[in-house]
């Protein structure tokens, strides 16, 4: 995600590098490769002419202190104005009303029934709501049996017609059930239309006239660049929405969708998909969101992953065990099912400072570790409780039954062993607080401490 664009604004600050202060030359420089960088990831160009004169005005009122150089300051400048670009602060999504109403709309093929799914799900489990999701699309019957479908996944009822062609009739008719058993949030799938076919846009400006819904969202693909913005003008002029669903962003996107849409259209980026599990849904964080663009990668969003997988007391146990020489198999694999939990290896990695640039070109699977669980299902409950019991003949035993080699198994026995080591250590207060101080003294003397 945004890899290319990345690259290019390092690029744009390299030209400041080794310079002593900021001046009109060497600005015009960094500007002229940071708009081309824009222009590359398909950003308006307006929008991208507009950036590159804020940043100007800001950079040439600003003295350079002597801490920092005028590649760092060019640097914070782009990131001010970065979160400024994509809408400054994060806009909750409004569910409130009883029951609370949103509507969705955007063109075919943009996530908009699967996003419908994730929303619910993202309601249902971070919110505490009871979500009704709605099939409205008359015209696809997949998309009425795909949302019933999400709906199974993620234990919420779908309401659906398929007997009535009329959408605005279902919508109504969704609305009073929600009314009556006890939901507060029914969430609309409409069908996919086109900006220009006049009737569809007629006939979705007609259901948001009917239930009046408290959020009207916009979904668009984010590998469509460019045209996404177009498309969201279009679809804003007719329906006035509230806010922007960006779908797809874990694909080859550019970013011109992420940059330009809240400048063209002026309406808030309010979520983001970020892969086809029905979690993988983020509130859009415009600050979050410049880091990774700036490679300073997105440590609170890491962070706030781990947590919706901690749970305190396990924790504790694991903490007992650890402190007892008693860490195993069987814990080292429930780490690791915690891990996969939180999403996308390449992309949890993405977001520590400085690893973007180092994984660019690695290709990381979703099933990286795949091959690590084979090796310790293979063993039996009583070597993964005590490994010290894998002598070779075992080890033989657990490669061919893990379609492995015993030179994979070993290195899998380091690994847990220094990971044990590790773990064991930093459990002690003591040995925590000594490398905090080794620490301390070294700063002095290692480069980028």
């Amino acid at each position: 995600m945004f890899e290319n664009l990345t690259d290019k604004f390092e690029r744009a600050f390299k030209v400041l590098k080794g310079q002593g202060q900021i001046t009109e030359i060497n600005v015009a420089e960094t500007l002229k490769e940071v708009r081309r960088a824009l222009l590359d990831a398909d950003v308006n160009f307006k929008t991208a002419k507009d950036f590159t004169v804020r940043v100007k005005d800001k950079a040439m009122g600003r003295n350079v202190l002597t801490a920092i150089s005028p590649g760092q300051l060019m640097t914070k400048i782009c990131h001010e104005e970065l979160i400024e670009l994509m809408g400054g602060n994060e806009q909750e999504i409004q569910f409130q009303g009883n029951p609370g109403i949103i509507l969705m709309s955007g063109l075919q093929g943009s996530g908009k029934t699967t996003f419908s799914g994730k929303l619910a799900n993202y309601l249902k489990t971070k919110k505490g709501k009871k979500p009704l999701l709605v099939a409205c699309d008359v015209y696809r019957p997949a998309a009425i049996d795909q949302l019933h479908v999400l709906g199974e996944q993620i234990g919420a009822e779908v309401y659906s017609n398929k007997e009535e062609k009329d959408p605005v009739k279902i919508a109504l008719a969704a609305i009073q059930y929600a009314k009556s058993n006890s939901f507060n949030v029914v969430i609309v799938d409409t069908a996919g239309r086109l900006a220009v076919d006049e009737q569809m846009m007629n006939e979705i400006a007609a259901v948001k006239q009917a239930i009046q819904p408290t959020e009207t969202l916009f979904v668009v693909d984010s590998m469509t660049g460019q045209d996404a913005v177009n498309t969201a003008k279009a679809f804003n002029e007719k329906i006035n929405f509230d806010g922007v669903v960006l779908t797809k962003l874990d694909g080859d996107t550019r970013g011109g969708a992420a940059l330009s849409i809240k400048a063209v259209v002026d309406k808030p980026i309010k979520f983001v998909g970020t892969g086809e599990k029905m979690d993988a849904i983020d509130v859009f964080y415009p600050s979050r969101m410049a880091d990774r663009i700036l490679g300073m990668g997105d440590v609170v969003s890491l962070v706030e992953r781990a947590q919706e997988q901690f749970n305190e007391e396990e924790a504790r146990k694991l903490q007992k065990r650890i402190q007892k020489d008693q860490f195993d198999f069987n814990d080292f694999l429930a780490q690791l099912q915690q891990i996969k939990k939180m999403g996308n290896v390449k992309d949890l990695m993405g977001m520590i400072p400085g690893m973007g640039k180092a994984i660019k070109d690695v290709d990381i699977k979703d099933d990286a570790f795949k091959h690590i669980e084979a090796i310790i299902y293979s063993m039996t409950p009583a070597e993964r409780s005590n490994p010290a019991l894998l002598n070779g003949n075992r080890k033989t035993r657990i490669a061919k039954g893990s379609g492995t080699n015993v030179q994979e198994v070993n290195k899998l026995l380091k690994q847990f062993e220094d990971t044990r080591k590790m773990m064991k250590m930093m459990s002690n207060p003591k040995n925590m607080m000594g490398m905090m101080k080794q620490m301390k003294g070294m700063r002095g003397g290692m480069p980028g401490m």
